[in-house]
């Protein structure tokens, strides 16, 4: 019994050193792209992919582990001949795709996907026609020598835990029930451990240079995610001739100029810092001076004392598709959250580094897991410079489900805040988490309803943490902007539009305009509200419109998967259902603007998901 448990550990560690090495082979081949990076940051990139190579390495031991729990009642020759002959079939397909990866890497500059696999069926001569001959035939030998290298190095690890046939076991059924339960322990590292968020392609990203990410990622593991969670921005949302998209739609984008902008006069001064607050699943039903119920009273004194956007949408309902919407003015695809498809993602304009050339430094705060939907990998290619998440917070202050409650978060940004000795501005933005649930934020206890409750206790730590922004020597160069995420789940029983309708918020001693404002706009109109304020472009925001501009933004658009919501500037809806990715053409006009934003918005994603195509 023991010799067999030794096997299958020796397996999994070999399986787990082959895709160590294959990063320092993947970075030691292309010297044009990583001779400048030192070794130490190289290295640093090969541990970071430990979490998704411990998550390939047991995929790859699960068959191994069965066939020990077999071996227990068959022959070890017959074991033995099942293992060599299931290995001399990984070997290849693991070289292949380091192999590939390798190659395609130097010219697209993207980690290995599906993608490679659609052009050569499409056309294979095409798909081969950026390679030399001999760069095709050095790579079909490293693929042979990969494979004949990573079929030894298993074969050797077999042959260094022999079984042999007098190794009986004396109690089959329970030597059985270990190696299966091992087996299945084998799980913990696919999914990554036991927090909320799983092995994902952000599991690896760790820098704010690309080419360390893209060193981290395993080329195993990135072709899988790309099968199993493949992009429809290449064909959803298709109702029309693009020519006509195209030129419906054009009226709804973001213009390149405007007759007027209040935006000109939001600012006292030129480069405030900016702190923008991202409030969990809040809505405009939670503050009086928007005709809700008082659950959040600091946030509607700083409603009433500073600037409401009182007419705003959430662009969707959950917070991987919010993030980009804020972060990148781009309103959220009703069927793929974006955030899932890293190679798009991280191809997206992003506010942090559109503020960067005016000298922004950013940080991000978050008290859960970073990971969570390949969060940071999404950050980190929009320009965020830093991020303090779940794991640079103490144990004891990670005790939600959520990680850390939003009292500790905004007091380690107001700590932060205080020990900063540049005077450089600053982009701080903030994600909270209390008011989510499971609403567990004991020991406050202001309302008896879970969920009104958890909303009272996180706008309690925001009035304090505006108050002591309010408090500090910067508060005169301080824009502070806070907006939800997503609708929430209080109160219940509100329709399609009251549901994503939410507040969005500014106040700071670098405030000039105050009052309420009641146009009809969304979060992703929020990155252009900004530049255009700061007197920055926003030509790489397409979809995202100044929303204090004359003449107001022609749509706002809003969706879940089965709808999506149009609201013009004079406030009707439309509302265009949708089933899978393809609907009936409706009769009316203005439905028909909507199928051709929806189209536009589809065609922008497919033409980032294809920008590394082959030439």
């Amino acid at each position: 019994m023991k010799s067999r448990v030794v096997r299958l550990v020796v397996l999994y560690l070999a399986a787990l050193a082959i895709m160590v090495v294959g990063h320092i082979i993947f970075m030691a081949c292309l010297p044009g792209i990583y001779s400048s990076i030192p070794w130490s940051d190289r290295m640093a990139a090969v541990g970071a992919g430990l979490k998704i190579d411990r998550s390939i390495a047991a995929y790859l031991t699960i068959i191994p582990g069965l066939i020990a729990v077999m071996s227990i009642w068959l022959l070890p020759v017959v074991t033995d001949r099942i293992t060599r002959a299931y290995y001399a079939i990984v070997a290849p397909i693991v070289a292949g795709a380091m192999t590939l990866d390798t190659l395609l890497y130097s010219y697209w500059g993207m980690k290995l996907d599906t993608t490679p696999f659609f052009y050569f069926a499409s056309s294979p001569r095409l798909a081969m026609a950026s390679a030399p001959w001999w760069q095709i035939a050095a790579a079909v030998a490293a693929w042979i020598a990969g494979s004949a290298a990573i079929y030894l190095i298993f074969r050797s690890s077999l042959r260094l835990t022999p079984i042999t046939a007098t190794q009986r076991v004396k109690r089959p059924g329970a030597s059985a029930a270990l190696l299966g339960l091992l087996t299945a322990a084998l799980f913990i590292p696919i999914r990554g451990g036991f927090t909320v968020a799983t092995t994902n392609l952000s599991s690896a990203y760790f820098s704010s240079d690309q080419r360390l990410n893209h060193a981290a990622v395993n080329p195993l593991f990135s072709l899988l995610y790309s099968a199993t969670h493949s992009s429809g921005f290449d064909s959803g949302m298709r109702f029309m001739e693009p020519d006509e998209a195209a030129a419906l739609a054009a009226p709804l984008m973001a213009p390149s100029t405007y007759q007027a902008s209040l935006a000109d006069s939001l600012l006292r001064v030129d480069r405030p810092d900016i702190v923008l607050v991202i409030l969990e699943s809040f809505s405009s039903h939670l503050l009086p001076v928007q005709g809700g119920e008082p659950i959040a009273p600091c946030l509607d004194s700083i409603a009433r004392s500073g600037l409401l956007m009182s007419n705003i949408y959430a662009s969707s309902f959950r917070t991987d598709r919010a993030i980009p919407a804020i972060l990148s003015g781009l309103p959220a695809a009703p069927d793929e959250p974006v955030m899932k498809h890293t190679a798009v993602a991280e191809r997206l304009p992003g506010l942090p580094a559109a503020l960067a050339p005016a000298g922004y430094r950013s940080i991000y705060y978050y008290g859960g897991d970073i990971n969570f939907t390949n969060q940071r990998a999404y950050l980190l290619s929009a320009g965020i410079d830093s991020i303090v998440s779940d794991t640079d917070f103490p144990l004891s202050q990670r005790v939600s489900k959520w990680g850390v409650a939003d009292g500790p978060l905004l007091s380690r940004v107001i700590a932060d805040e205080n020990h900063r000795s540049d005077a450089a501005p600053r982009f701080t933005i903030v994600q909270t988490s209390s008011s989510h649930e499971p609403f567990d934020v004991a020991p406050f206890a202001r309302h008896a309803d879970p969920a009104a409750n958890a909303f009272a206790y996180a706008d309690s730590c925001v009035g304090a943490f505006v108050d002591s922004l309010a408090a500090s020597p910067r508060w005169g160069r301080t824009l502070v902007v806070l907006v939800p995420d997503h609708y929430g789940c209080y109160p219940t029983g509100l329709d399609e539009r009251s549901r994503h309708h939410i507040p969005l918020v500014m106040t700071g001693g670098a405030l000039a305009l105050r009052g309420i404002i009641d146009t009809p706009a969304a979060q992703s109109d929020l990155a252009a509200t900004l530049l255009r304020a700061l007197g920055l472009p926003a030509s790489q925001f397409p979809f995202s419109r100044d929303m204090l501009a004359t003449p107001a933004p022609a749509l706002t658009l809003f969706s879940e998967p089965d709808f999506a919501a149009g609201i013009a500037p004079d406030g009707t809806m439309t509302r265009l259902p949708l089933t899978g990715a393809t609907t009936d053409a409706p009769a009316d006009s203005a439905s028909r603007l909507l199928q051709a934003y929806l189209q536009e918005l589809y065609t922008y994603l497919s033409s980032l998901s294809s920008s590394t195509s082959p030439q």
